[in-house]
């Protein structure tokens, strides 16, 4: 069988892939990896489909050996990668021959490194994802030392590029918001949003990136009013009752009862999934 062996996970390993988007009505989230470019390139890198499972680790710390032989490619941030101690390249393919050792360490910037694997990772599908929802439960438990990740079949060559330069994840973003569906809610939300700079929080996780900082006014019909429980998607930017906004990321409850001032453009997820605690963040209203 092939398959690799953890060492070592770090803080975080969860297998992921691209999710099970469509579950909603069943109270599911859609999972799946946070970057979605950063499993997309790595899975191109090894020769996978795109939606193939590999691993996202959280500042680094992850060891793997390879029972067999296979190729691997690490991308995110820039970040260390050997291979039986030696330096290896991130953000390229690498052969791993049986026995050798793969680490990746602790990425410069941002927060999420990803790992494909020639063949992807081969775990049970559960309603059409092997990705591990942390507020669910379902999926895969959190890798931890012991774990032996069986790999799938290979289907096509490993691709790899000439540069395919790293990126830096910045210390400061603009975040573009389409306003709705409860913008009403909100005293000027357009101006308070443009008036405001927050801080990512420590207590974010995969369900959400929390902010700290200036608490945004309702107007006065809405202030202590309770709102029923709606649908909320992903991206969703939630107030609870602090003020303080939270911008819901892949494994986000389905419903909500705080309003929703606007929703994160798809395209700006990716970073907010690698703003490391302290982060400084603005949220832009566009049309």
């Amino acid at each position: 069988m092939r398959a690799l062996t953890v060492l070592a996970s770090g803080p975080l390993a969860l297998v992921q892939d691209l999710g099970r988007p469509g579950n909603a009505h069943l109270g599911v989230p859609p999972s799946g990896a946070l970057d979605v470019p950063a499993l997309r390139l790595a899975n191109r890198l090894v020769g996978n489909d795109e939606g193939a499972a590999g691993v996202e680790c959280v500042l680094g710390g992850l060891r793997l050996r390879a029972d067999a032989s296979c190729t691997v490619a690490v991308t995110g941030p820039s970040v260390p990668v050997t291979v039986d101690g030696r330096a290896a390249d991130s953000h390229a393919p690498l052969h791993l021959a049986a026995g050798r050792e793969l680490a990746v360490g602790v990425p410069r910037t941002g927060l999420r490194s990803y790992v494909a694997f020639s063949g992807g990772l081969a775990g049970p599908v559960r309603l059409g994802s092997r990705s591990t929802d942390v507020l669910s439960g379902i999926g895969p438990d959190p890798l931890r030392a012991g774990d032996v990740l069986a790999l799938g079949p290979v289907r096509g060559l490993p691709s790899g590029a000439d540069v395919i330069p790293p990126p830096c994840a910045p210390d400061r973003l603009v975040v573009p918001v389409l306003l709705g569906p409860r913008e009403d809610w909100f005293e000027a939300p357009a101006r308070q949003l443009a008036g405001a700079e927050w801080s990512v929080s420590p207590e974010s996780n995969r369900v959400g990136v929390r902010l700290l900082g200036p608490a945004l006014a309702r107007t006065a019909d809405s202030a202590g009013r309770e709102l029923p429980s709606e649908g909320v998607v992903t991206g969703a930017v939630q107030v609870p009752a602090s003020g303080r906004p939270v911008v819901f990321l892949a494994d986000h409850p389905t419903t909500g009862g705080y309003p929703v001032i606007g929703v994160v453009a798809a395209s700006a997820l990716p970073a907010l999934a690698q703003a490391r605690p302290g982060t400084r963040v603005r949220l832009q209203a566009v049309s």
